[in-house]
């Protein structure tokens, strides 16, 4: 570990991570390089930042539960199943295949979503009652199984993938932001239980370091989706997503 100004900026990048998990996802783009910066290589960095937020993330989906809710012929409980089930088998390929494939495809994968999500947002008509949501049911299914996937084996961006496709299948913004969190606590917790039992030294005090901010700043991230205006929370959502879209361009 560098100096002691390098475990203050690892707790201010967690702490922000959690926030930003809250509202939109991506807080894996704060938490990973800072834990790069602390000494590790990427594969335990990426393991570690996956098992450091994941209680941040169950705190943040209970505090948003009242609001989680599946779509149209989409109910939470499928949704649920795939992503539990996809985080196991992006997890899996983690394990077995090079980190590298993924992160090549990360900031690609951010634009798509940020792309999506503020046509959705802003130019999408939205569709009377009794038209059919952008995604229908089984398109939706693959959809998430694959963001599921994706979430096991990297995750960075996840949130903002899952609320670009959980609005394009007719949730609001608010609800698609306490949903996202809550299939984000499933999917990681596949891919934490695989990590545990395969990893081998783990960096307990690094995780610990990330966890504890992650946690605080996810329930007040929590508290703001609840309050933020809804048109001032999806400007917010899209310009994170361009932040990090540049971010991740720029650093590839």
């Amino acid at each position: 570990m560098h100096p002691t100004w390098s475990w203050l900026e690892l707790i201010l990048a967690s702490f922000a991570a959690g926030v930003q998990n809250a509202l939109a996802g991506g807080g894996s783009f704060l938490t990973f390089p800072a834990l790069l910066f602390a000494g590790l290589d990427p594969r335990a960095a990426n393991i570690a930042s996956t098992i450091a937020l994941f209680p941040g993330q169950v705190t943040t989906g209970l505090a948003g539960r009242a609001d989680v809710a599946g779509s149209e012929g989409l109910s939470f409980r499928l949704l649920l199943w795939i992503s539990l089930v996809g985080g196991a088998f992006g997890a899996v390929l983690l394990l077995v295949t090079p980190v590298s494939v993924f992160t090549r495809l990360v900031p690609y994968l951010v634009l798509f979503a940020t792309v999506v999500f503020a046509w959705g947002s802003f130019l999408r008509k939205l569709p009377n009652n009794g038209t059919k949501p952008a995604l229908d049911r089984h398109f939706a299914m693959v959809v998430q199984f694959c963001i599921a996937i994706y979430g096991g084996y990297f995750g960075g961006g996840i949130g903002i993938l899952m609320l670009a496709a959980l609005t394009a299948t007719g949730l609001s913004v608010r609800v698609a932001g306490a949903t996202k969190n809550v299939l984000a606590a499933v999917m990681n917790a596949s891919a934490v239980a695989i990590f545990l039992v395969q990893s081998r030294a783990l960096p307990w005090s690094l995780i610990a370091c990330v966890a504890a901010p992650a946690i605080i700043g996810g329930q007040i991230g929590a508290h703001l989706l609840h309050r933020v205006n809804e048109k001032v929370l999806r400007i917010a959502i899209v310009c994170i997503g361009i932040a990090l879209t540049v971010g991740l361009f720029v650093t590839k």
